[in-house]
């Protein structure tokens, strides 16, 4: 008896292609979904502990997260209304040690001490403020008030659409934090801000839940409790 073999054709490269495109469209639409997830999760956490200026709690430090100076050593606009931010809390008694933490990993860019005279112009006596040198972004500037000067609580200073990303790292960083944000402006480029935000979210995730980074640069304990001219060399 014989027997016939039949044997299926290939398919064609239309249909495995199709298969692709439809496997890609699976992945990107569930990479989105997830991104969007954190994002919402990083937010709702950290809108959570949002403060006024009335209902502002007691803490041991004002935290000012740095942003761009100009080359005459004049803060921009939008890092002016951070430090204003910051000295209404510091006025109000809320603390009475001030952290500037911001970028001056370079002789020619200089966050902190611009930060520090913009304070020392308003009347903050100039042993109340305690400069971060290292503080180049969000994560550090948490980590670092927490492990280099001790702060266990504290309240942050910087824009609404940055703060619920600082919070939320404060917060996993087992700080208790609390935000007092300065209004967004158009002036700040928004749509820019806002995409770029959501970018930091997912990283901001990533490194307190996932791979809990230490910052690049720690070094010793300078106690908020002292003074901060060590700080200031």
């Amino acid at each position: 008896m014989s027997q016939s073999i039949v044997q299926s054709s290939p398919m064609p490269k239309k249909n495995i292609l199709k298969k692709w495109l439809q496997i890609a469209l699976c992945l990107a639409i569930l990479g989105i979904v997830i991104i969007l997830s954190i994002c919402l999760y990083v937010e709702a956490t950290g809108k959570a502990y949002l403060i006024t200026a009335e209902n502002a709690p007691a803490t041991d430090a004002i935290l000012i997260l740095g942003a761009r100076v100009y080359s005459n050593g004049t803060p921009s606009p939008l890092l002016q209304d951070r430090l204003d931010y910051g000295y209404t809390l510091y006025a109000a008694n809320k603390a009475n040690r001030i952290i500037v933490s911001g970028d001056h990993g370079r002789k020619d860019y200089d966050e902190v001490n611009a930060m520090k005279n913009y304070l020392l112009a308003k009347g903050v006596p100039q042993e109340h403020i305690f400069l971060d040198h290292a503080g180049f972004n969000t994560y550090d500037s948490l980590y670092r008030a927490k492990e280099i000067f001790g702060v266990k609580s504290l309240i942050v200073c910087t824009q609404e659409f940055h703060m619920p990303r600082a919070l939320y790292i404060g917060r996993r960083l087992g700080l208790e934090a609390y935000g007092y944000a300065a209004p967004d402006k158009a002036s700040y480029h928004m749509a820019y801000n806002n995409f770029r935000e959501k970018l930091a979210q997912v990283k901001a995730f990533l490194e307190t839940d996932i791979l809990h980074r230490k910052p690049k640069y720690l070094g010793n304990v300078i106690p908020i409790q002292g003074s901060g001219l060590p700080t200031q060399v």
